[in-house]
């Protein structure tokens, strides 16, 4: 699965790397938990003539996917990751599958590796080298009773692969820059024809750093969380701690 993600590069490196006329005011986030704000890149509408990028924007949503038809969320689990191998078929995530594919941007994610029964050691796992990645996303637009409208969003998961298998069997999917238009396309491409892309990532391009577990708590969020802390050491909390990032809340 995934729990927790980050993602630190500006708005201008997020516009570059998806192709996009400008991106929701999004700060740099550290340790993004279910239920938080998340950014989202959506198939928008034609651009104008003459311009050069294609049809996407961005939006903010709350992780953790609220389907069209629920009538109570609280009776529902949290969705915030769907498995890529049967999210098609699956009443919570079929409509999201044909309608609103995403792309979500990424610095990394975190994992717990567990050692016994009540230890477990966390890592930060990011490209090799830095930079960003887009994990498939679904998005689905949930009307409350009242007649209010809230976004929400899951990121689907795979198998994880050769880099990440020691520490879970799960990842999320990463969708590449070249197929970011198949993905997105829901007018065109039915759930069947992007299946190929809902693979584990070629083997090498993540590496897992092992942090202290410090990004168990939802209040630390800054940049410190992704510091290397050698195993021996992760359970060290003599760091200062960094007051929760209240305003990011705020962005929905």
């Amino acid at each position: 699965m995934c729990g927790r993600f980050a993602i630190d590069a500006t708005p201008d490196e997020i516009a570059a790397h998806f192709a996009l006329a400008d991106v929701e005011d999004f700060p740099a986030r550290y340790n993004i938990a279910p239920t938080q704000p998340i950014l989202l890149v959506i198939a928008g509408s034609p651009r104008e003539p003459g311009s050069n990028l294609p049809d996407r924007r961005s939006l903010l949503v709350r992780w953790g996917l609220i389907p069209g038809w629920a009538k109570n969320p609280a009776d529902l689990p949290l969705l915030i990751n769907a498995r890529a191998e049967t999210a098609a078929e699956k009443a919570s995530f079929r409509a999201a599958m044909r309608h609103r594919r995403a792309l979500i941007p990424a610095s990394g994610f975190y994992e717990w590796r567990r050692d016994g029964k009540n230890k477990s050691q966390p890592y930060w796992i990011r490209p090799k080298g830095g930079g960003i990645v887009a994990f498939a996303g679904l998005m689905e637009t949930f009307a409350e009773p009242g007649g209010s409208e809230i976004d929400t969003g899951a990121i689907l998961t795979t198998a994880a692969n050769g880099d990440i298998a020691h520490i879970h069997d799960r990842m999320p999917v990463v969708i590449k820059p070249e197929d970011f238009a198949r993905w997105l396309d829901c007018r065109t491409q039915e759930p069947r024809d992007v299946a190929d892309l809902l693979q584990p990532p070629e083997q090498g391009l993540f590496e897992a750093i092992p942090v202290s577990d410090r990004v168990n708590k939802v209040a630390n969020t800054g940049p410190e969380l992704q510091q290397r802390v050698e195993p021996a050491l992760a359970g060290d909390t003599s760091l200062p701690k960094r007051p929760a990032a209240d305003e990011q809340l705020k962005l929905l």
